[in-house]
């Protein structure tokens, strides 16, 4: 016997089941402020991370990091795993050509809030 979705609503509703709903992800707490856009180059830039793994080889990482105001790719670090003083060290490097940003940004939390790239940011005042 083949049922769709009407005929099982119905049968259900007939039973009086209930489909319990499913438990809601945590949300981050406090209150975000809308980001402001930048109105100048070096303003803010942003970091993020994009692997890959080819079937014949191992895992590779690789860190793009983006002037948002000029959408200006300024760096691609290639590497099999990309550490916080390798990510200093390439923003010194890039840095040493544009100048330091004010902000950056990443939507990644766990690789950005590592004690080198918190380090780099407090000796150069990015927020």
């Amino acid at each position: 016997m083949a049922a769709n979705h009407r005929k099982l609503f119905r049968l259900f509703r007939e039973e009086r089941l209930g489909v319990r709903k499913r438990g809601s992800y945590k949300r981050a707490l406090g209150t975000r402020a809308p980001m402001t856009i930048p109105q100048g180059p070096n303003q803010r830039w942003s970091l993020d991370f994009v692997s890959d793994a080819p079937a014949w080889s191992r895992r590779f990482c690789v860190l793009a990091v983006v002037d948002d105001f000029s959408r200006e790719c300024l760096g691609l670090v290639v590497d099999n795993s990309i550490s916080g003083v390798h990510m200093a060290r390439e923003l010194d490097r890039i840095a040493e050509t544009r100048g330091h940003p004010l902000m950056v940004v990443s939507d990644n939390g766990t690789e950005m809030t590592l004690n080198a790239i918190l380090r780099w940011s407090q000796d150069h005042t990015v927020e």
